[in-house]
């Protein structure tokens, strides 16, 4: 089956909202073995939409629209696509008084071009909305299928896995399995290495990136479930045979989820002292459900006093080697750990830009430590590209990777070691900031 998205508003053209839709259904449709062939954004114009609909309709099975569902003058998803499908639309008293309720649990009253809402096909069906006032709505003619669902991305979302999904996955002759790898790395050396396993018809599968690491969406055909899942684990295991510990977890939301609930397994506590992220790696801990069981204290230390303050940083130590150094990042990591009882601290400082950079720390230049027993394990990371966000991003992604290696027992990779007995330690703190500043 081939497919193509087609998301519905003028202010998606406008650059006012982000089109996050299409990029979800995308993996979607791939995970149910239907190949997109096309994304479209078309603002709210009949006739345009009506051109595009009768032309699409030719090329492809399957149209899923999103948007244009709504109450107002401008939302013609559902009467423009039931007439290039030739369908009608009829009211459906069971749908308006859904509507009618919602209004009146929220404190609102109803206005005549509520109505329209709850207009729904009468040779296709209606595709019911548990999260909002906008039914969807199924159209078939001649072998090719349209869906339309609402714009708003959280209903979007659950109108997708309680009702379409199902549909679609009914339509097909075969059951589907999919699973996701959570890989640590960049995606063009993890491509060049995995390269032979992206080639297979079935089990597929296909590298997604994101900020510090990459998903690998690995999805099987077969005649059942059990079958599917059995391929599935078996196709997996060949990454993991080639990427070995960089495969951190599969199918859960992020890093953090797999740091708490490892942090939880091994009975440990983290705390954080952070500087030029400002929180956010306290931030993605606690959007865990269950963060509270291992994080107690997270310090955000942006000025150098607060760093003297709330984490015992020597100010002479600030003074001999930058506020951005390893042996800053050290005794802060250290420092959190005490302050906190806990068992593991990671540290982060840098510069995020766009000011602030000299030629020895330029724009970029972010130092994290990571503290467990009695030593710390201090990296330097260098992010090339001067965007704020995206330094500020990846240095939470590197500090949870620190974390997470040290809750995992291990010695994580590319960093130095210093004692906590040598945090004071002139010559060794000289050492740690020539050995990190030179890479």
């Amino acid at each position: 089956m081939t497919a193509e998205i087609i998301s519905v508003g003028t202010e998606l053209l406008l650059g006012n909202i982000l089109n996050t839709n299409a990029q979800y259904l995308s993996r979607e449709l791939a995970a149910l073995g239907i190949t997109v062939r096309r994304q479209s954004t078309i603002g709210d114009n009949h006739g345009r939409l009506a051109d595009f609909v009768n032309e699409a309709k030719q090329r492809c099975d399957l149209l899923v629209f999103t948007g244009g569902l709504g109450p107002t003058a401008d939302d013609l998803t559902k009467e423009t696509v039931a007439a290039c499908f030739g369908d009608t639309l009829t009211f459906d008293p069971d749908e308006w008084q859904k509507i009618v309720d919602f209004f009146t649990r929220t404190g609102r009253e109803t206005t005549p071009n509520n109505r329209k809402q709850a207009m729904v096909p009468v040779h296709g069906h209606k595709v019911v909305n548990h999260h909002g006032t906008a039914p969807g709505a199924w159209f078939e003619q001649d072998g090719h299928c349209a869906v339309l669902m609402p714009g708003v991305p959280h209903e979007m979302k659950a109108m997708w896995e309680e009702s379409v999904r199902p549909l679609l996955l009914a339509r097909q002759s075969c059951a589907l399995h999919s699973l996701t790898l959570r890989v640590l790395g960049g995606e063009s050396n993890l491509e060049y290495r995995v390269r032979p396993l992206l080639e297979n018809p079935n089990p597929t599968a296909a590298i997604y990136c994101k900020t510090g690491e990459c998903e690998i969406r690995i999805t099987a055909r077969a005649q059942n479930d059990a079958e599917a899942q059995t391929m599935c684990r078996a196709y997996a295991k060949k990454f993991y045979d080639l990427l070995g510990d960089a495969v951190y977890d599969e199918d859960v939301a992020g890093l953090e989820e797999t740091v708490v609930h490892t942090l939880q397994a091994n009975g440990l506590t983290i705390a954080t002292a952070e500087s030029c992220t400002g929180g956010m790696i306290a931030q993605r801990l606690t959007s865990v459900s269950g963060a509270s069981e291992v994080f107690g204290y997270g310090f955000v230390t942006y000025w150098e006093q607060a760093k003297a303050k709330l984490v015992g940083v020597d100010p002479a130590v600030i003074a001999q080697y930058n506020v951005v150094s390893a042996p800053v990042a050290a005794q802060m990591a250290l420092g959190a750990a005490k302050a906190a009882g806990a068992d593991i601290a990671v540290s982060v400082t840098g510069l995020a830009g766009p000011g602030g950079g000299d030629a020895v720390r330029p724009v970029g230049t972010v130092y994290l430590g990571a503290a467990r027993g009695d030593k710390v394990y201090v990296k330097k990371l260098f992010v090339s590209r001067p965007d704020r966000a995206l330094i500020r991003a990846r240095a939470a992604q590197t500090a949870l990777e620190l974390a997470l290696r040290l809750a995992q027992g291990k010695t994580p990779t590319g960093t130095q070691v210093l004692a906590e007995s040598a945090q004071h330690d002139p010559a060794a703190l000289t050492a740690l900031d020539e050995t990190l500043r030179a890479e």
